[in-house]
């Protein structure tokens, strides 16, 4: 088995961090696939079990043998399930429940870790994923020292256009084009005393101080903020979810951004409030 080919073949359409995943279960569970026996993940978690259905339904494409990988997962009873909505919004209840609410970790994060301070009001302002925000954040340092920043801030604007780093911010199913910040201030902050971030230095830091990760309830909290300013398609604009056509149709407009922007900054501004109170 080429698995060096392999892995090219999982980068070409997937994040790097997924094609490792994806890879990793592969490598473990490929005697599986070419024994036509999956008579081991009916004793696995649903979880897993997709990850693992996924990274071998990858392997049977690279391999040619997807139609025959299709037929023996029939054959055995399996499936891909996804979560239904009424559960996915009561875990996320029960996890505000047992964590807090997201402004008390924030402060707690902020207050014993403060190296990380700037960079949450970052990912609260912004409402990107975590892997967006920290390479937004570097680009805006790395451009920021060249006196690049121009390419990447519009100060007409006061936005951050992604969208001209596609290689960067369009991956396969996860996107992001634009995002407001108010003002220079926290531009200009992040280039003085802003430092290179990554997850792993994230991940350290909060972890040490025995604090859980939540930048995926950043998002969702941005999200439901905004919905006092924005409609529910804007906002799927501003976090991705909406294809490059429909972008570059629909709201690559000057016009349009002026308007977003002025609504945007409304619900920004009481997010600043928020995390300062």
């Amino acid at each position: 088995m080429d698995w060096a080919s392999f892995a090219v073949f999982l980068s070409k359409t997937h994040s790097p961090d997924y094609a490792k995943d994806l890879m990793r279960y592969a490598k473990q569970y490929s005697p599986c696939l070419f024994k036509r026996d999956l008579s081991i993940l009916h004793g696995l978690g649903e979880s897993k079990r997709n990850h693992i259905l996924c990274a071998l339904s990858n392997l049977s494409k690279f391999l040619g043998c997807y139609e025959e990988f299709r037929a023996l997962v029939k054959s055995y009873g399996l499936k891909w399930k996804s979560v239904k909505p009424e559960l996915l919004m009561l875990s996320r209840i029960v996890r505000v429940e047992e964590n807090g609410l997201i402004l008390e970790w924030a402060e707690s994060v902020k207050r014993r870790v403060p190296s990380l301070s700037l960079f949450l009001d970052f990912c609260f302002l912004t409402g990107l994923r975590a892997k967006e925000a920290i390479a937004s954040w570097n680009m805006v340092r790395l451009l920021g020292e060249k006196n690049q920043l121009s390419i990447y801030f519009n100060p007409n604007t006061s936005c951050l256009e992604h969208f001209r780093f596609p290689e960067i911010f369009f991956r396969r199913c996860k996107k992001a084009f634009i995002s407001f910040l108010p003002g220079d201030n926290c531009i200009s902050e992040i280039i003085r005393e802003g430092e290179r971030v990554s997850w792993p230095l994230i991940h350290n830091r909060i972890s040490k101080k025995g604090l859980p990760l939540r930048f995926g309830d950043i998002r969702e909290f941005w999200a439901n903020y905004m919905l006092k300013w924005l409609t529910p398609a804007e906002i799927d604009f501003l976090q991705g979810r909406v294809s490059g056509s429909i972008f570059m149709r629909h709201y690559f407009n000057p016009a349009l951004i002026y308007d977003l922007r002025e609504r945007v900054f409304k619900g920004l501004n009481e997010i600043q409030a928020a995390l300062n109170g």
